[in-house]
Formats: structure tokens, sequence, C-alpha cells
């Protein structure tokens, strides 16, 4: 998820790659070296925005940073804030809530949203293939939720979360991840009845076989993601999975999507522009009784907000998710 990964080393001659994605991964048949997104940063206060953070260990396989903006008085103190539970992405195999490329953009945005953030720590593929991101992802989710009545173990939940403004979120595989969350919302509900009012949905990480327009962006790309998802979730019947395609006959009716508002963001150049327009396009017509909206930012690939955060489209998308969250 950095923006300069360190050059690879060239690979070894007597191990098989399975897959490589470079100069971000690379998979052999008996290891994985990645190059990108593994770095971490501590929790603290940024002196830029006042922004602090802190980690919590919710289970053996799960943790989170969460964020939470400066309260500079004693009504400030005493607010509810709108809580955004988010997955990062990296192709289920990359990334870290603890990454400083994720920690600075929390900094800057929960300042922006005037949020409370719970960043998402799960295990990664291929050495915990697909679905174990989706029952770590639920079980924070559930972690959250269990603050709803008012008690529970994490003092900022307790005393700053506004349950009635609990959003889930996420980039990529993220988004992909916060989508599985919402539907099994509907399925399971969440422990003191807590409800999800809105998903955001960040350049989604869906596939399929149909082709869409965008997946001529650049072919080499898209393929690279169709090979990327086999490797991923091993026990997959491939690019029409409901995992991986939710838009696919025999996948869960999206009627059935368990908030009531939902904001898909796609980049004009990203070859997965088209899948996440369509998502939209077919929630918006499922019957599905909520509100749905879609931005697109000009010109812009994949999680580009991440590369070029300081750039006019990401502060534009910024202040869209922000907007998104506080109405």
């Amino acid at each position: 998820m950095d923006a300069a990964p360190t050059a690879p080393p060239a690979a070894s001659a007597d191990d098989e790659i399975v897959y490589e994605s470079m100069p971000c991964i690379r998979i052999y048949k008996n290891r994985v070296e990645r190059y990108f997104g593994s770095e971490f940063v501590a929790a603290s206060t940024d002196a830029a925005t006042g922004v602090a953070s802190h980690d919590r260990v919710i289970s053996s396989n799960v943790s989170a940073r969460l964020y939470l903006p400066r309260l500079d008085d004693s009504a400030a103190a005493k607010a509810k804030l709108p809580v955004l539970v988010y997955y990062h992405g990296g192709g289920f195999c990359l990334g870290s809530a603890f990454n400083p490329t994720f920690h600075a953009y929390f900094n800057t945005f929960a300042a922006l949203a005037n949020a409370l953030v719970v960043s998402v720590e799960y295990r990664l593929a291929p050495e915990h293939p697909v679905p174990a991101a989706y029952a770590d992802s639920w079980e924070a989710l559930a972690w959250v939720a269990g603050h709803a009545a008012g008690d529970g173990d994490e003092a900022w939940l307790v005393d700053h979360a506004d349950f009635s403004r609990l959003y889930l979120g996420g980039e990529s595989a993220g988004s992909n991840i916060a989508h599985h969350m919402a539907m099994r919302v509907a399925e399971e509900g969440l422990p003191h009845g807590a409800k999800i009012r809105g998903l955001v949905m960040i350049h989604p990480y869906f596939l399929g076989t149909h082709r869409v327009a965008s997946d001529d962006l650049d072919p080499a790309v898209r393929e690279s993601l169709g090979s990327l998802w086999r490797v991923m979730c091993p026990a997959t019947t491939g690019e029409d999975d409901p995992l991986i395609n939710p838009l696919v006959d025999g996948a869960p009716a999206l009627d059935a999507l368990a908030c009531d508002r939902v904001l898909v963001c796609i980049g004009e150049g990203d070859v997965l522009r088209d899948r996440g327009r369509a998502y939209y396009d077919r929630l918006t017509s499922s019957g599905w009784r909520g509100e749905a909206e879609i931005w697109q930012a000009p010109e812009k690939g994949h999680t580009f907000h991440l590369l070029e955060p300081h750039c006019d489209a990401a502060i534009a998308q910024d202040k869209v998710i922000s907007g998104f969250l506080n109405r």
C-alpha cells in the first residue's frame, strides 16, 4: 500500500512461483514474499490533526486500530460520533491496519469526517485462504456492535460511538469484504440489535466471466486480478463464485442488503470501474429499499487516493465520503 515499494530480489531458481504481482508480492509454492504494505507504524496522537489512535486485540486472529478525532472542549468530549468499521484492501494478501499509508490516511480522514474509525486487521491469504478474511472481519464487526448497549471493553466505543450511525467501508478487497458483511448482517443480525446505516464501497474488487468495457483499460492487470483471486481462494469455482461476483445468478439477492444507504466510489481509469458501476446499477434495480449514490474520480486509477492522498481527486473523494457519513 506504500507509494514506493522496495525493489524485490530475483526469483529463486529452485522454487516454483504460483503468482506474482511485482513489485508488491511473489507467492511461491511453499512461501510468500511481500515487498509492499507490511511496514508497521505505532499508534499515536497525530500532531497535524490531533486525531488519537490506539490498538485493540479482539481475538487471537483479529485486531484493530481505532481513530478518535480531537475533542477540544467539554461539549465535544461528550459528543457521539458516526462509526466507520473499515476493511483495508490489498487483494486479500497485502496491507495492514497498522501500515503507514492507512495510518496517515485515517489521521486525515477521521479529522475531516469527525468520525470514529475502526480499521480492522484480518488474516491474509494465501497463508490463510479466503474465506478467513470474511470470518475475521465478521468477528471484528460483532465486537464493535457488542458495545451498542452502552457497555463493553473499549472506552472509545462506549463513550463516543453513535450506533445509529454505524457504517461499513473498505477499498478494493476491503470493499468486497464490507459488502459480504452487510449481507451477513441481513441473515444473522448483530449483537444488541445494532443496525448498519450505510456502506461505503471504494473501488470494489469484483470480477465475473462476463466482459465489461473497463476490462480493456489494461488487459494484463485484468488477467492478473483473475489469477490473484484463484490463488487467494483455492476452493473457488472461479470468477463467477458469488464471493467475487455478487451479481452472478445464484448469488444472494442484493435487495436483502442490510443497510439504508450505499455510496459507490469508482475511478475512471480503473480496470474494475465498470464492476463497481454494475454493482450500483443492480442494487438500485433490485427492489432494495435504500438510497444509493455513485461518484467517479476523473481519469484516476485503482485506489489512487492511497498513492496520491493530496491530489484534487483524492480530496474530493474524501469529502464525498465524509458527507455521506454525516448526513
